[in-house]
C-alpha cells in the first residue's frame, strides 16, 4: 500500500479549473452547471466492482491500469471501509444505502441472505438502478449481483431497474472456467471452457458500445469475479447447489496468459502475519500458528490473486480506452471499488474474510471524474453506506431520506471542507459463520459458527480506534496508533492496557465506545450518520473528543448501559441483539437525569 501513497504525495496536485465551484460538499450537491451558468449534459457512470479484494496485502501495486488510469487520475479515499465484511450483504448495501441491520440481508443464502432474501425484503423495487431509471438514466449491468442469484431463481422475479443485463448466476459464480450468465430475459447460457472474466469483458465493452449508441446518460456495473476464490462441488455440475462444507475452495484461476506472473512473491509479512503470540478474541484467539505447508499453500493462493486481478486491470484499460474512443471518457465518472476485503495469514487465519481486522473491512475506493482532483489521497471516513447517496449526487438525483450513509465529496473544496467537518466512525457488523477458504485442517475446520457481532471504528488525527462486540460475551479493543497490525486486545485479561488512550483515561474511552456502538448497532437514517446527536441532543458533541469532556463522566460511566447480545444466532433476529437505541425506552436504559448529562 505504501508503494500508492508514496507514488500520488510525491505528485503534484492537480489544480481544478473550478475549484471555487464544488459540485460535492460536505452536504448535497447544487445543480449540475458549464462555466456559462446553464445545465450540463448528465454525466455517465461506470461502476467497477471486484470480490474480495484487499487493499492491506497490495493487491493495488500489482495492476498497472489501475494505477494509470484511475489513481494517477483521480482520488483515491484510503479510509474507505466496508460495512459488512461478506459478499451478499455487503452488496445490498452498496446498493441501496442501507447498513445490515436495515435491509435484513445479512449473509449469502436463505433464510439469511442472498437474492430471494433481497427480494422478500421489498428492495428489488428500492435500489439504485431503479432509482437511476426513474431520473432518465439507462443502466446497463453484467458479472456478480447478489449470490444466490442462480439459475433456478433468475427470472423469480427478475431483477429490476436495468435497461439491459448479463448476470453470472449460481451455482456456477465462482467457476472461472466454467461460468453460467443470463442477459435479459433470455435463458442462462453456459461458458465453459472460457474464463470468466475475458467472458465479461466482452459483455462490459458491449454494453458501453450500446449505451453511447442510446444517447442517454447512463449507469455501467462490471462486476467480475476476480480475485474470489475457485469454488466447485459435483452437484454444480447439473446445476444444483450444495452444502457450504461441501463445496471445495481453491485459489484462484488466472487466465492462461497471467498463469506465471510474480513467481516468488509472497504475502506482506507484516507483523500480524502468522505471529507467534496469538491476538484478537473469541475463536480467533484460540488458533495455532500455521505451519510451513499450510503458509506455502496460503503464498501460493496469494499469488494466484495477483494473477485472475490482471484480467481485471486489462477490463479497467479496456473501458478507459473505449470511453475516449467514444470521445465519453471526459464526462464520465469510473468508481473502482470491491465489497469486501481479504485476509491471508493474519493473526493466524486461513483464507478468507467475515472479520472486522482492517484486512477485511479497509478497502479500495477510487474515484475519477469531471473537477474530481487527479493524483489525490484523501483520508476522510467513507463507507459502503455512502455510494448510493454519492451515486445520485453525480446523477443530480434529490437523496433519500432513509440512506444510512453520506454522499462523498468530489471536488478539491468538498474534501478539503470534509476533513473539518465529515464524523469520523464506522459501523461494521457481521452475523453467522467464519469460512475457511484455504485449507481444511484440524485445528481449523471449513467454518467456525460463532463469528456474531457488533464493532466500531473511529478515526481522527488523535486517536485511531478499534472496538467490538462478540456474541458470546467477548470484547476487543485496539489502538492503531501504536498497534497497526491489531495485535494487542487490550481488553483481554492478559494484556497490559495504557492508562491513558486517545489522550483520556482508558476505562473512560471504553465507556464513550460502548455507548457509541450502542446507538449504532441500531441506527437508521441520519442516526448512523451523527449519532452523538442521539447521545447528546443538545448538538454540544459531534466526535470521540467532544465525547470524552469530563463533564459527562458520571453519564457514560455510572448511567449508560453496556451493550451486550442475549444470544449467538446465525443471522439478525431481532430478540437476540440485546437491548435497542430507539426501541426501547430511553428512560430503562439511561438514568432519569439523562437530558443533565447530556
Amino acid at each position: 500500500m505504501w508503494s500508492i501513497y508514496h507514488t500520488i504525495l510525491s505528485a503534484s496536485l492537480y489544480h481544478l479549473c473550478f475549484a471555487y465551484d464544488p459540485i460535492f460538499g460536505p452536504i448535497n450537491q447544487r445543480p449540475l452547471t458549464n462555466a456559462n451558468g446553464g445545465k450540463r449534459q448528465r454525466p455517465n457512470i461506470v461502476f467497477i466492482l471486484t470480490d474480495d479484494q484487499d487493499l492491506h496485502m497490495n493487491s493495488l501495486d500489482y495492476m498497472p491500469f489501475v494505477q494509470k488510469h484511475l489513481i494517477n487520475q483521480g482520488t483515491f479515499f484510503k479510509r474507505h471501509f466496508c460495512t459488512t465484511a461478506l459478499c451478499c450483504p455487503s452488496r445490498v448495501t452498496l446498493w441501496t444505502g442501507k447498513a445490515a441491520h436495515n435491509t435484513n440481508v445479512t449473509n449469502v443464502t436463505p433464510p439469511y441472505g442472498g437474492y430471494p432474501k433481497f427480494v422478500s425484503q421489498g428492495l428489488n423495487e428500492k435500489y439504485l438502478p431503479v432509482w437511476l431509471q426513474e431520473s432518465g438514466y439507462n443502466t446497463y449491468y453484467t458479472g456478480k449481483l447478489f449470490n444466490a442469484h442462480s439459475v433456478d431463481n433468475y427470472d423469480s422475479p427478475y431483477a429490476a431497474g436495468w435497461t439491459s443485463s448479463d448476470f453470472l448466476l449460481d451455482p456456477f459464480t465462482y467457476s472461472y472456467m466454467n461460468s453460467t450468465y443470463q442477459r435479459n430475459k433470455d435463458p442462462p447460457v453456459s461458458y465453459e471452457g472460457r474464463h470468466s472474466v475475458d467472458v465479461l469483458a466482452e459483455k462490459a465493452l458491449g454494453f458501453l458500445d450500446e449505451a453511447h449508441q442510446a444517447r442517454k446518460p447512463f449507469f455501467l456495473g462490471v462486476a467480475p469475479v476476480a480475485p474470489h476464490a475457485n469454488l466447485w462441488s459435483p452437484a454444480f455440475k447439473d446445476g444444483n447447489h450444495s452444502d457450504l462444507e461441501d463445496i471445495d475452495f481453491s485459489p484462484p484461476v488466472p487466465s492462461e496468459r497471467h498463469a506465471k506472473l510474480f513467481e516468488g512473491i509472497k504475502v506482506p509479512r507484516t507483523a500480524n502475519f502468522n505471529p507467534d503470540k496469538p491476538s484478537g478474541a473469541s475463536w480467533i484467539r484460540k488458533l495455532p500458528k500455521q505451519n510451513q505447508e499450510t503458509v506455502d499453500y496460503n503464498d501460493h493462493f496469494y499469488v494466484q490473486r495477483l494473477r485472475a486481478l490482471q484480467s481485471v486491470d486489462e477490463i479497467v484499460d479496456s473501458l478507459v480506452s473505449r470511453l475516449d474512443d467514444l470521445k465519453l471518457l471526459d464526462n464520465t465518472y469510473i468508481i473502482y471499488t470491491t465489497d469486501n476485503g481479504y485476509h491471508i495469514g493474519q493473526h493466524r487465519m486461513q483464507p478468507a474474510k467475515q472479520c472486522s481486522f482492517e484486512e477485511d473491512i479497509n478497502i479500495p475506493l477510487i474515484i475519477r471524474g469531471p473537477r474530481v482532483p487527479r493524483k489525490t489521497i484523501s483520508d476522510i471516513v467513507t463507507t459502503h453506506t455512502d455510494i448510493a447517496p454519492t451515486l445520485l449526487e453525480i446523477a443530480g438525483i434529490p437523496l433519500r431520506d432513509d440512506f444510512d450513509g453520506l454522499s462523498i465529496p468530489l471536488t478539491e473544496n468538498g474534501l478539503s471542507q470534509a476533513e473539518e467537518t465529515r464524523h469520523e466512525h464506522v459501523t461494521v457488523e457481521h452475523w453467522g459463520f467464519a469460512s475457511n477458504e484455504g485449507q481444511v485442517l484440524e485445528s481449523y475446520p471449513r467454518l467456525h459458527t460463532n463469528n456474531t457481532y457488533k464493532a466500531l471504528r473511529v478515526i481522527s488525527k488523535t486517536y485511531d480506534l478499534h472496538y467490538q462486540v462478540w456474541c458470546n460475551g467477548d470484547y476487543e479493543l485496539h489502538d492503531l496508533m501504536t498497534d497497526p497490525g491489531q495485535m494487542v486486545n487490550l481488553l483481554y485479561s492478559e494484556e497490559e492496557a495504557p492508562d491513558i488512550l486517545a489522550g483520556a483515561p482508558h476505562d473512560k474511552v471504553v465507556a464513550r465506545l460502548d455507548s457509541l456502538l450502542f446507538v449504532l448497532k441500531s441506527c437508521k437514517a441520519d442516526t448512523c450518520i451523527h449519532p452523538w446527536q442521539a447521545l447528546h441532543p443538545a448538538g454540544n458533541v459531534a466526535s470521540l473528543r467532544d465525547a470524552l469532556s469530563p463533564r459527562f463522566d458520571s453519564f457514560y460511566e455510572d448511567e449508560s448501559r453496556r451493550i451486550k447480545f442475549d444470544r449467538c444466532e446465525m443471522g439478525f433476529i431481532l430478540d437476540a441483539e440485546g437491548p435497542q437505541f430507539g426501541q426501547d425506552s430511553l428512560l430503562s436504559i439511561f438514568d432519569h437525569k439523562w437530558h443533565e448529562w447530556t
